[in-house]
């Protein structure tokens, strides 16, 4: 019997990494994401040629429910429930609290916090009907500590900490796992808009004297999906060593 994982923001960064690791790993993987057709259709080629396991691309936005409630419909043609979710998806907002307009406050929200709860609420009821399954969230360390200038971004991510947390001991009783990863500062598109100076000073702090990689993401993903099941509730820290 094969397994089964939906992989949100899928195209690029940590998404890819961990698309492509589960592939390889002999998955079924659902892969998402929004508008990155190309990207994505190019990680589904990878997983095909490389990978053990089999792929599908689920186009849509999953900070919208309309079409989150469309993935899973049809993640429900093709199996009974989904062995691990991992809620990928995010955008991140660098300036001034004061002068974020509402709708790049509500974009960040919808895309990087309700994305994971309309995720576990159409995933929860076949892992619990299976009295299995394992969702890992992808925070940041700024969901932790709060970041200067990203204020929406940290209060998303900080959400999802507390989502993961709470949910962990809703669905414990099911034995379904739930834990997030709060990922320091990672060599991904979203951190590429940092000019030369930006980065030198953030390496400066961390550390490790270096960025993250979205595979070294990837694999704590994993195992995260392989650990004991009494692990649960947890928030993971891989940041380098700055907090």
């Amino acid at each position: 019997m094969g397994k089964y994982v939906l992989v949100t923001g899928a195209s690029r960064g940590i998404g890819r990494s961990t698309a492509l690791l589960f592939g390889k790993m002999g998955y079924h993987v659902f892969l998402n994401c929004c508008r990155s057709v190309k990207e994505i259709e190019a990680v589904k080629a990878e997983i095909d040629f490389f990978g053990l396991g089999s792929c599908e691309v689920l186009m849509g936005d999953v900070g919208n429910p309309e079409d989150v409630r469309k993935m899973f419909k049809r993640i429900g043609q093709v199996c009974r429930q989904l062995d691990v979710l991992v809620n990928n998806a995010g955008i991140s907002h660098i300036g001034l609290l004061s002068e974020m307009s509402d709708k790049e406050w509500e974009s960040i929200i919808q895309t990087n916090l309700s994305s994971v709860f309309y995720c576990c609420r159409s995933a929860v009821p076949g892992m619990v009907s299976g009295k299995r399954g394992r969702i890992i969230n992808v925070s940041s360390m700024w969901g932790i500590s709060g970041a200067s200038c990203e204020a929406a971004y940290s209060a998303s991510k900080a959400g999802v900490c507390g989502l993961t947390r709470a949910l962990a001991k809703e669905l414990a009783p099911s034995n379904i796992q739930v834990n997030a990863v709060a990922c320091g500062v990672i060599d991904t598109m979203m951190n590429a808009q940092l000019d030369a100076e930006e980065k030198k000073a953030l390496m400066y702090d961390i550390p490790a004297g270096r960025f993250g990689t979205p595979d070294e993401i990837a694999k704590v993903i994993w195992d995260m999906a392989n650990a004991p099941e009494y692990m649960t509730g947890q928030v993971i820290g891989v940041d380098g060593g700055y907090l």
